[in-house]
């Protein structure tokens, strides 16, 4: 396989004219293709920081067989690859003397192509200690009893309160971004609806986000409990409640990621009816050539 079958564009217009029939095909495994792709093109890529986003395709015979993408600073994102895909997409990247910081994707295509890169390359691959877990919702099971209370949806009037639970839900898993409204616009949680679990005396004791509905697929992104509130089924009420509402608009598949060493997290959601589709790895990479920049 050549190298040069891999397509690289700046433009996602072209990226999703040209793969938009391959990400719908396998929804779940390119959840976070058609994701960043349809964020880059709603809010334009100045939102995401500095540096033109990349989207490649890996087309042969006039089909796409497989998809990447880059926003700067992050590294690169895969769609499921085989190992010979994997290392073509590192010669094609190789050959432009293109820096790759890290990569991330189902456990299989990230290891298929740290190792290719560190081939071509001599980069160290380090693999993250986070792992996370791919589900797909089959048949949706609230629990039963709900605890005491109802899920409450904010609205553009409730911002604030918004802005507040992301940033509590960033800080606990650690995620480098302040959340603020400087910064709220060019943030992953800005395109999202959240839905509050609250007590019957209208106390907050739980949040979660969905994304918005793409490809026939909606995403559940930021499932969050305070910790001296957890143990309740509070996490599980309002997931439950926004997986019936992705339901209700259309989606004929709701997905979410977990992290696979929470194991109570991991059987919460399998209550719910979550069926495990992959394990999703990330590889950081010590080294690698100067960036000379992306082109076609």
């Amino acid at each position: 396989m050549r190298s040069s079958d891999w397509y690289l564009t700046h433009d996602v217009d072209e990226f999703l004219a040209r793969a938009g029939e391959f990400l719908r095909s396998r929804p779940g495994p390119h959840v976070m293709q058609s994701t960043w792709a349809e964020r880059v093109r709603a809010r334009g890529a100045e939102a995401f920081g500095t540096g033109a986003p990349v989207f490649g395709m890996l087309e042969r015979g006039g089909e796409v067989h497989a998809t990447c993408y880059r926003l700067l600073p992050r590294g690169f994102g895969l769609s499921p690859l085989t190992p010979e895909q994997a290392d073509s997409l590192a010669g094609r990247l190789a050959d432009l003397g293109d820096s790759v910081p890290s990569v991330s994707a189902d456990h299989g295509s990230a290891t298929a192509f740290a190792e290719a890169w560190q081939r071509r390359t001599g980069a160290t691959p380090t693999l993250r200690d986070t792992r996370l877990c791919l589900y797909r919702l089959g048949s949706l099971t609230p629990p039963d009893p709900l605890p005491a209370g109802r899920g409450r949806v904010l609205g553009e009037q409730d911002l604030e309160e918004t802005m507040f639970w992301c940033g509590e839900f960033a800080e606990a898993v650690g995620e480098d971004v302040v959340v603020d409204a400087g910064t709220w616009a060019g943030t992953r949680f800005a395109d999202k609806t959240y839905t509050l679990w609250e007590t019957p005396d209208g106390t907050p004791v739980s949040v979660a986000g969905l994304n918005p509905l793409i490809g026939g697929q909606m995403q559940v992104d930021v499932v969050y409990t305070p910790a001296h509130l957890r143990g309740r089924g509070y996490a599980a009420a309002v997931t439950a409640e926004v997986s019936r509402a992705a339901l209700a608009a259309g989606a004929q598949d709701v997905v979410l990621f977990a992290d696979l060493s929470n194991p109570i997290s991991n059987a919460l959601y399998q209550r719910l009816g979550f069926v495990r589709l992959s394990e999703w790895s990330g590889y950081d990479f010590s080294a690698a050539p100067p960036a000379a920049g992306i082109s076609r």
